[in-house]
């Protein structure tokens, strides 16, 4: 009777079609919901106050040309943030506080890198504030005291900047931001909707540059009512927005009241470490203003961030939902959570949280706390408890596995039974180690040859790193099935797996508790179902006969084959053996028919025999034909599904945030050896079954590997889609008349993109290293630009450029101590300027009219302060700034004159939303491949300097 086919078997047919229907299920579900955002909904106004149709027009309307704050678009946009802001509230005739903040000024600085010295600011200005006031709150204006503080301090800040860089429409970075805010303010004006602590709408101007208008925002009063905050921002061009940074577990649980929660709390430690090198407001907040909060931004595509296709037609109005939903629903939880800062405290502000959340739908949080007493119980219960089984099993005497072979008595004596227990102990570490060598060369081999392929193709190289690591693994898998076949390989793979997740989450305890890591959740959960899995493998054990009981079978079943000594019918059989071979023995009368039968039959028996002493290395032991065999099923939808969820989402997470981020500088090989890494953790757990599959898949595989290795090793690696960045700045020596045009960007890419450019053709191209990364800057004397004119585009006469930044430089009395000296400078229709020192560090300065010292915000930095960044809300206006400076050391003073100081005076233009004022910049963006964007380097576009020596 044939055997029945069982559809969970141990076998080849079912094991490769449920691991891979459970692979496809799980990673076509976590690329549906990282490639695609929600539909908006079909009703204008899906949520009571929200009007999503007047949202999309007024984005477009914000995003209609670029608008960075050294522009007029800028003013334009701040006049028409206003208009909506009291058109909103005239309709919902709400009773709430405008501020106009054209008072306010900063000065703050920032240390500089290793050793260098840092940079100050000096910053006027031009806020937009609305207050909702509460329920709860203070209702008296106490803000019109210069004194005045708030009797509770529970307003929730939410936050986005209305400037844009000066290549971008700014539609997602931070349109989307700037919407949402409006639309928060209709929402909570709206009856019903009146917040039981107040919400602070902070429109900030200045955000781009050096999150200016941040930093100012602290000298207004309204700032001492805020408890946490929220801040909108775009590190990307579209998609979902992500929570990528929180300050603690309740202002987390808030953000988890959103409809289509994003994020992983790993995209925190990354960005905190400068993977993506950008910052936001959330420093400011958190940092300087002590305010608990959330970070919730744009993270992709990156190749548009910050260039003209960072639209609305690139963005749409899913996106816009996105973030808009999260926004309301976010605000709406914090302004009933009545969360407390004590901003005069050192201790940390609410506990600590890890995050993420699962197919876009729902959101995990777990306290840091909590993830450490878990990973203590695992480390400490998870072996105990797998002790505790081998004690049975050792005591039920079904534990096989390290058991070569038992002594049994029978009627010859004793015999040994081979178990053949030891059988695959050391595959699953071989095999490991060479399958997870096939991708790491690989990430070695494509950063080599072509490692910007990934900005364009990141899903080839995924699909490479898949293949090789798969078809590697069963390659061997298979190989040392068939040669040494052992029903082991399971339970031995799942301990190695297990004893290297132990050491991990030791690991990860020390660096949770040292570094305060919040990203490395998914060590504790992929350990934990390890140590399942191998539990279940041990337990799958007593389904084993006794040792003893089949030792015995096997030695009375060789007793029973084995002839009878001394007995008739051995005798008789001998004797007629004897007769054969007699009968058989050659002479000139036998027939050699027969003799040929006779050797047919010797080899026959020979070979036979043959196979029988051999069988026991190439089949199963006889022992194992009672394990169960329906538990690998089990074992494989514990370790698979949640580990795919989790791991996947990072590493889909991962590749979003960093794919298109060489360009600035980043490492290409860190993102490779990431998608490495992350495809070892997804596919690890099939390597102790990948012996039960057949050829079919992995065969596949390997023709995908041949495929998109010859893809990732020769295409090229920018397309229209996903263009390459160049940053653009123009630097024009006012007083020499030197006029240098530069772009910088990845090597080659940044001089073959130069050579498109007309007025590069026939000059000699240099090119230098700019760094960070494999950065050049590539220059050439350009088109002279036309900026300081407000109201022409038309060709400036050569010798008026002097004209367009004026300066006077001062020498004031010097002490014993060090030296001072006082600067004038001006500069036409511009209000950005700054002073460069080349020589010595200043140590104090001080701008006329400058407010009062914010002892929060140092003015400059410990090592001094090379340069001097100063903004003005109007245009046109002259500085007045002294400095002071330490008496230079002996090798200073001898190369430069004991207490000079030398420099420069620069003013910045950065509107280019006229052509013929940067004409460069215009015959850039015409003229470059279609794989290029332009981007800006600096705060300006044009730099116009003068050189400086007192």
């Amino acid at each position: 009777m044939a055997k029945l086919f069982n559809p969970v078997g141990f076998t080849r047919g079912p094991v490769t079609v449920i691991s891979n229907l459970v692979y496809l299920a799980v990673v076509i579900a976590l690329l549906v919901v990282h490639t695609t955002v929600p539909s908006p909904p079909s009703s204008p106004t899906p949520i009571h106050g929200i009007n999503l149709t007047e949202a999309w027009q007024d984005l477009q309307l914000l995003t209609s040309s670029y608008h960075p704050y050294n522009s007029r678009s800028n003013d334009v946009v701040h006049d028409w943030l206003l208009e909506r802001i009291e058109s909103i509230v005239k309709e919902n005739d709400a009773a709430v506080y405008v501020f106009e903040d054209n008072t306010s000024n900063l000065t703050f600085s920032s240390a500089g890198i290793a050793g260098t010295s840092g940079v100050s600011v000096y910053f006027e200005g031009t806020n937009v504030i609305v207050y909702v006031p509460g329920k709860e709150d203070d209702a008296s204006q106490w803000w019109q005291d210069p004194d005045g503080k708030p009797n509770t301090r529970n307003a929730v800040l939410v936050n986005a900047h209305y400037d844009s860089v000066s290549t971008g429409f700014g539609s997602t970075d931070d349109g989307v931001g700037v919407i949402s805010v409006l639309q928060l303010l209709r929402f909570f004006t709206t009856p019903k909707n009146s917040p039981k602590n107040g919400v602070v709408l902070l429109f900030n101007n200045g955000e781009e540059d050096f999150l200016n208008g941040a930093n100012v925002f602290s000298q207004h009063p309204v700032s001492k009512v805020v408890s946490t905050f929220l801040n909108l921002e775009g590190a990307g061009a579209g998609g979902r927005a992500s929570l990528f940074r929180s300050t603690d577990e309740a202002v987390t649980k808030a953000y988890a009241h959103s409809k289509y929660p994003f994020g992983s709390s790993v995209s925190a430690d990354g960005f905190n470490r400068g993977l993506v090198r950008s910052q936001t407001d959330y420093v400011v907040f958190n940092g300087k203003l002590g305010y608990r909060g959330l970070d919730v931004a744009f993270i992709g595509p990156r190749a548009r961030y910050h260039t003209n296709q960072d639209d609305s037609r690139h963005t749409g109005k899913s996106s816009l939902w996105h973030m808009l939903s999260a926004a309301v629903s976010t605000t709406r939880a914090l302004t009933s959570a009545s969360l407390k800062t004590d901003v005069d405290s050192d201790e940390p502000q609410g506990n600590q949280a890890l995050w993420f959340d699962l197919f876009g739908r729902t959101f995990a949080i777990l306290r840091t706390h909590t993830f450490f007493a878990l990973s203590i119980t695992l480390l400490v219960a998870g072996p105990v408890i797998l002790l505790l089984t081998i004690a049975l099993l050792y005591r039920a005497d079904k534990f096989y596995l390290f058991s070569s072979s038992r002594s049994v008595q029978h009627s010859d004596g004793d015999e040994k039974i081979k178990l053949y227990g030891w059988r695959g102990f050391f595959r699953f570490p071989l095999i490991f180690l060479l399958s997870c060598a096939a991708p790491v060369a690989l990430a070695y081999l494509i950063f080599k040859e072509n490692q910007y392929i990934a900005h364009s193709s990141e899903w080839a190289i995924w699909s490479m790193m898949i293949a090789a690591f798969v078809f590697v693994a069963w390659f061997f898998c298979r190989a040392a099935d068939y040669v040494r076949p052992s029903s082991l390989t399971r339970v031995y793979g799942l301990s190695w797996m297990w004893a290297a997740w132990w050491i991990f989450l030791v690991v990860t305890i020390v660096f949770e508790e040292q570094f305060h890591l919040v990203g490395l959740y998914f060590i504790l959960i992929y350990a934990a179902l390890v140590w399942l899995g191998a539990w279940v493998a041990y337990l799958e054990l007593f389904s084993l006969p006794k040792k003893s009981t089949y030792c015995r079978t096997v030695a009375n079943d060789e007793d029973s084959s084995r002839p009878q000594t001394g007995s008739t019918s051995g005798q008789e059989e001998e004797d007629s053996r004897a007769a054969v071979n007699e009968e058989d023995e050659p002479t000139e009368r036998s027939s050699l028919l027969r003799r040929g039968y006779r050797r047919e039959q010797e080899e026959h028996e020979t070979d036979t025999k043959n196979r029988e002493d051999r069988s026991d290395a190439y089949t199963e032991p006889e022992w194992s034909k009672s394990q169960w065999s329906f538990l690998w099923v089990l074992q494989l939808l514990v370790l698979v599904p949640i580990n795919l969820i989790v791991v996947g989402q990072i590493g889909l997470l991962l590749t979003e945030a960093l794919h298109q981020t060489g360009q600035d500088g980043s490492s290409m090989f860190l993102l490779y050896i990431m998608i490495a890494t992350c495809t070892i953790l997804l596919f690890s757990p099939l390597v102790p079954i990948l012996h039960r599959f057949t050829w079919h898949v992995p065969i596949f595989l390997l023709l995908v590997l041949i495929g998109t290795l010859i893809y990732n090793l020769t295409a090229f690696p920018f397309s229209m889609d996903n263009r390459l960045k160049l940053f653009f700045q123009q630097q024009v020596d006012l007083e020499g008349g030197n006029n240098t045009v530069s772009l910088t960007g990845v090597t080659p890419f940044a001089l073959r993109a130069v050579s498109y450019i007309p007025s590069s053709a026939g000059q000699e191209i240099i090119c230098s290293n700019a760094g960070p990364g494999d950065r050049q800057e590539c220059s050439w004397t350009g088109i002279l630009p036309n900026v300081a004119n407000s109201k022409s585009a038309m060709p400036q006469i050569e010798n008026q450029y002097s004209s367009w930044l004026t300066f006077n430089a001062t020498r004031l009395n010097a002490t014993n101590s060090g030296h001072a000296a006082r600067f004038v400078l001006y500069g036409k229709n511009t209000r950005a300027c700054k002073l460069v020192f080349d020589t010595t560090p200043i140590k104090t300065f001080q701008v006329e009219g400058q407010a009062a010292s914010d002892t929060r915000f140092p003015s400059v930095p410990e090592d001094g302060s090379s340069e001097i960044r100063l903004w003005s809300r109007t245009w046109g206006k002259a500085w007045t700034v002294d400095v002071s400076w330490d008496t230079p050391t002996p090798e200073i003073a001898k190369a430069s004159g004991n207490g000079t100081m030398s420099g420069k005076v620069v003013c910045l233009w950065s509107d280019a939303n006229r052509n013929g004022v940067i004409p460069a910049f215009d015959e850039a963006i015409h003229y470059v491949p279609d794989w290029v964007a332009i981007t800006k380097l600096g705060d300006g576009l044009v730099e116009g300097y003068k050189r400086f020596k007192i």
